[in-house]
């Protein structure tokens, strides 16, 4: 899959998010959808003033907000909005991309990056427009700082910045699971077979991470591998009461226990390195988030992108901001790439011994139809002697004697030479001198070699030859038999 920075491009592969870009982030509790609201979270294990899930113990209290779009658009692993990176752990500040809060501080940001790319005034000479030019390369090429005035910081220059070159989008999968449903997924870096052989002691483990409470049982929903030797197992966590009924936990609670300090130092661990949630998007936060170019991405180039997209049901446009992002695009396009191959090569063996088995149905079937003419044969055998015993003794009927007329016809025309008999040994006659012929011909079937052959054409031209030379002569001779003949018919005469 070829990526054009500065244009559209398409990658439906999914897996683990890179940085994000434009994004302005204060750690603190989980974020919300933008303005739409934060996530307020209270202990979880064990407090009984919790009744969010009807349950006297639970994850989460009752005062957790409706899932934000920092978890449901977080980071994603295998199968969401990686290129957008908005951290659910981490708390945006203002608009929808994470920008700042503060009118006045991005119109000053705006004000250092435009004095550093077109009018420094550092030195105070014409090595200013040498350094416009150098800090223009630098935001070209998104890393650096732009110096600019000597009262003021320099400008950082990231990847991030509008006048970055390096960029592209690509398309991600839309993920399909509810918020009911309770899918978290866990990031690990390990690899795949050492995850699955120790997948059980995996569960005790994540279940004493949640407080070992003996209401709450552990699932894995999949185990799935990543690039570099990391693997993403998806979890679920389902709760039973009292009265024996259970229920799922939300993903956005488990996720919201998940990133607490303390959980994510024990999780950390057992080698986890990333948790993210994968939950749908609403209609009005899908709405939003496609109606807002990301910070540093050209709107045309999103418009653009909105436009091409091969399947607005089920993919959304990310952006890709740097090599490292398409680098790791690519990685996670690789490994679906193999699975998808794996995949077909089972498919390939799983056809090979279905055709493998049909064969042997078709043998058998055919091995039961004789076996059932044979038996048929037989069963039609022994009722003509039960019925020859028990006609014994009685008279011939005379529906018996038409039908044994109509078979003496019968059998008179199958054996009319003109008939049926008659022509079907003609047709066998045919058959076997075709075969006889057919088996002649592939025995002689000889191989000479070409200066043997023109040998014998020699020879056989000059036996021709003497042939002609002998008629000749006799030729001679019968003329003058025909003189002395003729010379002795006149004396005698």
């Amino acid at each position: 899959m070829a990526f054009n920075f500065g244009g559209a491009a398409t990658n439906p592969a999914t897996g683990l998010a890179a940085p994000g870009f434009g994004t302005t982030t204060t750690a603190a509790a989980p974020a919300g959808f933008g303005g739409f609201g934060t996530t307020t979270t209270g202990g979880l294990f064990g407090n009984t003033q919790n009744k969010g899930f009807g349950f006297s113990s639970g994850l989460g209290t009752g005062t957790t907000a409706a899932a934000g779009f920092g978890t449901s658009l977080g980071t994603t692993l295998g199968g969401g909005f990686g290129g957008f990176n908005i951290q659910p752990q981490q708390q945006q500040q203002g608009s929808f991309f994470g920008q700042q809060a503060q009118a006045p501080a991005q119109s000053n940001q705006l004000v250092h990056t435009a004095n550093a790319l077109s009018a420094p005034t550092l030195l105070g000479d014409e090595r200013d427009a040498i350094l416009a030019k150098w800090n223009q390369l630098q935001a070209f090429w998104g890393t650096g700082k732009g110096y600019f005035n000597n009262q003021l910081p320099p400008v950082d220059f990231t990847q991030e910045n509008p006048f970055c070159r390096f960029k592209a989008v690509g398309y991600s999968c839309i993920p399909g699971s509810k918020d009911e449903d309770g899918l978290v997924v866990l990031a690990f870096n390990k690899k795949e077979a050492d995850v699955r052989s120790q997948q059980q002691q995996l569960v005790e483990s994540l279940h004493k991470v949640l407080g070992g409470n003996q209401t709450l049982t552990v699932n894995v929903e999949g185990v799935k591998a990543l690039p570099d030797d990391q693997t993403e197992v998806v979890i679920y966590v389902v709760e039973r009461s009292p009265n024996g009924t259970s229920k799922r936990i939300p993903a956005t609670t488990l996720y919201s226990y998940v990133e607490q300090a303390n959980t994510k130092a024990q999780l950390t661990q057992l080698a986890v390195f990333m948790s993210v949630t994968r939950t749908e998007l609403s209609p009005a936060q899908l709405k939003q988030l496609l109606a807002n170019a990301p910070a540093g991405v050209d709107p045309i180039i999103w418009e653009q992108a909105k436009v091409d997209n091969p399947d607005a049901d089920k993919l959304i446009p990310v952006p890709m901001v740097g090599f490292k992002e398409l680098l790791r695009r690519l990685k996670i396009q690789d490994q679906m790439t193999k699975q998808h191959q794996s995949r077909v090569d089972i498919i390939s063996n799983d056809i090979s011994e279905l055709q493998k088995n049909q064969a042997t149905t078709v043998a058998k079937i055919a091995q039961y139809k004789r076996k059932l003419m044979d038996l048929s044969h037989r069963v039609l055998q022994v009722l003509i002697k039960q019925e020859i015993q028990r006609k014994s003794g009685y008279a011939i009927q005379v529906d018996e004697e038409h039908l044994r007329v109509q078979l003496d016809t019968i059998q008179c025309e199958l054996n009319a030479p003109t008939q049926f008999k008659g022509r079907l040994n003609e047709l066998m006659s045919q058959i076997r001198m075709q075969n006889h012929f057919g088996t002649v011909r592939s025995e002689e079937r000889y191989s000479v070699d070409g200066d043997l052959l023109r040998e014998i054409r020699q020879h056989l031209k000059q036996q021709q030859e003497g042939l002609s030379q002998l008629i000749s002569v006799i030729k001679d001779d019968v003329e003058d038999i025909k003189l002395i003949e003729h010379g002795l018919l006149d004396r005698l005469g």
